[in-house]
């Protein structure tokens, strides 16, 4: 329930109009009006005065963030999310080492989204990690072959770190495009889900 509909029933519960509470919080009717009809919503000084004026405890009057099964989100704003979240994985080609921070920054940044939404998008932030991580070990294979074929062999066929680097980098790519499909074909479920 929202705030300002919260603070309407229990002053109406209590039996007060508009003016008692006003009254007992030390506040304008205005102001009651104001918050009672969503227009402005209060400081935490103002609902520490109204949960004492209306006799309940502050913890009561503001609402509990609901449990992740009850956030009611679009599914076009959810796909949008998840899009945009996959886009800036391609950051990898301007910073390749630290480039799973800004999909990990945005999924911080946006708040109440569903629990198979999270989930989605802390796929697609793990998946970059692990490129990464086979990225480097891949260029550290590619070092000791290079390492141990001169020693043993001598002039012996070494592999260009170009190969290995671009390979994984067109990998990446084509990885963060089947995600993109991934999330594409997610649009039926989440609007059954809505």
């Amino acid at each position: 329930m929202e705030l300002s509909r919260k603070i309407a029933q229990i002053r109406k519960q209590k039996g007060l109009t508009q003016e008692q509470l006003a009254d007992r919080a030390n506040l304008t009717v205005r102001t009651i009006q104001r918050i009672e009809s969503g227009a402005s919503a209060p400081r935490a000084f103002t609902l520490k005065t109204l949960a004492t004026a209306l006799e309940v405890n502050f913890d009561e009057l503001i609402d509990p963030a609901p449990a992740d099964n009850q956030i009611q989100t679009d599914p076009d704003k959810d796909i949008d999310f998840l899009k945009t979240l996959c886009l800036s994985c391609f950051s990898y080609l301007i910073i390749p080492f630290i480039h799973f921070l800004i999909p990990l920054a945005l999924l911080h940044k946006t708040g109440n989204l569903n629990r198979e939404i999270t989930a989605f998008a802390r796929k697609i932030i793990r998946q970059q990690i692990f490129w990464k991580v086979i990225t480097c070990l891949t260029l550290l294979l590619t070092l000791a072959y290079n390492l141990l074929s001169a020693y043993y062999i001598g002039k012996g066929y070494q592999v260009h770190y170009l190969w290995p680097f671009f390979i994984m980098y067109f990998l990446n790519g084509f990885l963060i495009l089947q995600r993109w499909r991934q999330i594409n074909g997610m649009r039926p479920d989440l609007q059954r889900l809505a």
